[in-house]
């Protein structure tokens, strides 16, 4: 009998809850069939089966929230029907509705890193970890995905702390309190809130995606040692050779843009750079280099934000770039990007310049350890090479490092391997593959 599992999925995706069974108990399913539809707090997600064979009982019922490690459906792979169908749970139930927001204008969605599409900051990963509901006495220690991989990163000894969840499960906080025992910290004043009477405020629940960002940015602002490097560049041939070709990719349907052109020259850089489409292993004291290179566009929905990546993008042509992304954003604006996008993202692109921005600070999406953030092209008088005064579109970009990993040179290196690319873009010919 094969036991499926709500995996740990990775992105700070810990539970869901079911919104619709796509199969009953005695249905025959094969290996990656749509079994259940799951939302998490990024993603509504069609989880298929991972074997072939016949649905023998089902974990949960509609409505009910899941948690990573709980059984979500027995598979019987011997192909025998179930005797006893009083083991479906959901053969009388209704599905939960699964509109995506209420009240909510049909607009596209947003880039974060698509010049003419509003943006605001990048989404990062990796938040809370919640207690699974089928522990097993194996004499293992027992701790939350979330809660390994951050005493893993803080130095603490999971094996010495008594965990405050159900069965004596370690959660994060109670890394986090062993993390601060183990070194002391200096402690900020206590701030508390000031009292507001009723008629002067109007309190909002946050949703469960800004739930996931505020988490995220906790863990990834109290690991990663960040800094940003910022410049800008004069990118008058890179206007024009867009111009040039808009028609062109509009009769293919496809909205050229200046993000696939910026995207298309960071892999290259990526390329010769690897250090920045890297990891760091704390706990291991390795750098894990991958040799493929994902690429996060931060997408901005009305939810909030998300980061799909596109895989293998340093195989990509501008044009097929172009048409990524905007894939990815239509995605993302219904909620149903399948969760292999979210996950093993390499290195991210945000862009806050179609608000009007020129620098910022961009938070780096851990385990990552590098984002590039971009602003708004302006024109700008500058000296050319011959000492004359012109009028330029300039971009301007801004780079943030892990320090631990990526040195200040490393990074100026970088940035200055994206101005060659994008300053003359004929340059990028000569590294396409």
């Amino acid at each position: 009998m094969y036991e499926f599992k709500f995996a740990d999925i990775g992105e700070g995706i810990h539970e869901g809850q079911i919104l619709k069974w796509l199969a009953k108990v005695g249905d025959k399913v094969k290996d990656g069939q749509p079994l259940v539809v799951v939302e998490t707090d990024k993603v509504n997600a069609d989880l298929p089966s991972p074997v072939t064979g016949v649905i023998n009982k089902l974990g949960a019922k509609v409505g009910e929230t899941v948690h990573v490690g709980d059984i979500l459906v027995w598979i019987d792979e011997s192909g025998m029907v179930p005797i006893a169908q009083e083991t479906e749970l959901v053969s009388t139930q209704k599905p939960i509705a699964m509109a995506v927001s209420e009240g909510k204008e049909d607009t596209p969605a947003g880039v974060v890193g698509t010049i003419e599409v509003s943006d605001e900051v990048i989404e990062a990963s990796n938040e809370m970890g919640t207690p699974s509901n089928n522990l097993q006495q194996t004499g293992k220690v027992l701790a939350t995905p979330v809660a390994r991989k951050m005493a893993a990163d803080l130095g603490v000894d999971i094996s010495k702390i008594q965990g405050s969840g159900d069965s004596g499960r370690i959660m994060k906080e109670d890394i986090v309190k062993a993390s601060e025992n183990k070194t002391p910290v200096k402690v900020s004043p206590q701030v508390t809130m000031p009292k507001f009477s009723e008629n002067e405020v109007m309190r909002v629940k946050i949703s469960k995606l800004r739930k996931a960002v505020v988490n995220a940015m906790n863990i990834a602002n109290s690991i990663v040692p960040m800094t940003t490097l910022m410049d800008e560049f004069d990118i008058s041939k890179l206007v024009s050779l867009r111009e040039s070709q808009k028609e062109m990719a509009r009769q293919q349907d496809i909205k050229l843009t200046y993000m696939a052109f910026i995207a298309k020259a960071v892999t290259l850089a990526l390329r010769e750079f690897p250090l920045l489409n890297s990891s760091f292993d704390h706990e291991n004291e390795e750098i894990v280099f991958k040799n493929y290179i994902n690429l996060g566009i931060a997408v901005d929905t009305p939810d909030g934000l998300i980061v799909p990546n596109i895989k293998d993008a340093d195989r990509k042509t501008i044009l097929e770039m172009a048409s990524e992304i905007a894939r990815i954003a239509e995605e993302a604006k219904t909620r149903l990007v399948k969760l292999e996008k979210l996950q093993n993202g390499t290195f991210t692109i945000t862009n806050y310049g179609a608000i009007g921005t020129k620098f910022g600070t961009p938070v780096i999406k851990h385990p990552e350890v590098a984002i590039l953030g971009v602003g708004s092209i302006y024109k700008k008088p500058i000296v050319n090479e011959v000492g004359q005064i012109v009028v330029a579109a300039v971009l301007p970009l801004s780079l943030t490092i892990d320090h631990r990993v990526v040195d200040g040179a490393d990074g100026g290196r970088f940035l200055l391997k994206l101005k060659q690319y994008l300053s003359d873009p004929s340059t990028m010919l000569l590294r396409l593959k």
